[in-house]
């Protein structure tokens, strides 16, 4: 059976959405959905489907729809994902929405608890775990190739001279930082928090997080919106008992030192995938693929939980930083 999909919130990645749906071949981009109703048109007729102006309407014009997509933006890229992700989720109708959940934890608790009770797939753009390098990177760690978990080392940045909230940095960006450090190394029970603003910047624009986790490993994010390429930049070190990986750039190369030895594992472009835009397709297709088996709502990859828990030590973080102290996660 195909799935009938829509996009609400066709910027950028509200396209990409729209385009990964447009091809695969289960599914079927049915209606776009915008407030601005030029971009709204104008992905209509790119992607050969109804043109909507809000979600209300969309839902009123009595159209199908088996799952959607909400890529809305706002305040720190999370502050228009609730009402429309509400909506829907009243409608029941699956969603997949955008990072960060929301810039609010209270919304998003929210979205969680509504797919929760009406047991539905709720999900989250949280791309960067859903590539092949980090998916055999997970592997490793399950089959007790690294041994008892020890340290995790996140880096990520970005040169991104945008100025809004002082938050902006932690809660925009590192929603995938958090979640690729919980993919690996699980829950984290403890936080401290340094940051500081970049020469220029009116804003919170490099940050340094420790962690402790609650399997007794211990860990750290350093962030920025002031270093690096363009691009971006993106490393992950997981060392054990036994051995360590690097993961680097989220899905071009991924290599295994072990703790006895010299001989090295080194992958490149697992799977043919070469970087980092090429992850959302990775991504949006685990999704359809589990709506396509009607996976059960609670088992769902990347799911709203996940994004949540991220948001929160987002939140701990920020609460360290301006209390001056080590936040425990309850």
């Amino acid at each position: 059976m195909t799935l009938k999909v829509a996009v609400v919130g066709v910027g950028n990645i509200g396209s990409i959405h729209a385009g990964v749906y447009k091809d695969h071949p289960k599914t079927e981009l049915v209606a776009v959905c915008d407030i601005v109703k030029e971009k709204a048109d104008q992905a209509a007729q790119k992607f050969g489907c109804r043109a909507f102006y809000s979600v209300r309407e969309m839902l009123e014009s009595g159209i199908q729809l088996d799952a959607c997509s909400v890529a809305t933006k706002g305040e720190e890229n999370g502050g228009e994902h609730f009402e429309p992700t509400m909506e829907l989720l009243n409608a029941g109708i699956p969603v997949l929405g955008e990072k960060p959940i929301s810039n609010r934890v209270e919304e998003g608790e929210k979205m969680v608890a509504l797919a929760k009770e009406k047991k539905l797939p709720y999900a989250v753009n949280l791309n960067h775990r859903f590539t092949p390098a980090a998916e055999l990177a997970k592997r490793w760690v399950e089959e007790g190739r690294l041994g008892k978990l020890h340290m995790i080392n996140m880096k990520m940045w970005i040169n991104n001279p945008v100025e809004t909230s002082p938050w902006f940095h932690l809660r925009a960006l590192h929603p995938h930082s958090f979640d690729v450090i919980r993919y690996f190394c699980g829950e984290v029970k403890r936080v401290a928090a340094f940051m500081m603003k970049g020469e220029g910047r009116n804003i919170w624009s490099n940050a340094q997080i420790i962690m402790e986790f609650e399997n007794g490993a211990i860990g750290s994010l350093v962030g920025s919106y002031d270093a690096g390429p363009s691009y971006g930049l993106e490393r992950c070190e997981l060392i054990g008992s036994k051995g360590r990986f690097v993961l680097e750039d989220a899905c071009e190369h991924l290599t295994f030192y072990p703790r006895q030895g010299i001989e090295t594992e080194t992958y490149s472009y697992l799977g043919g995938m070469r970087s980092f835009p090429e992850t959302f397709k990775s991504r949006i297709s685990d999704w359809i693929e589990q709506l396509d088996a009607q996976t059960p709502y609670d088992q769902i990859n990347g799911s709203g939980e996940d994004a949540l828990r991220a948001q929160r030590i987002i939140e701990a973080a920020i609460e360290s930083f301006e209390t001056a102290s080590v936040v425990e996660l309850n």
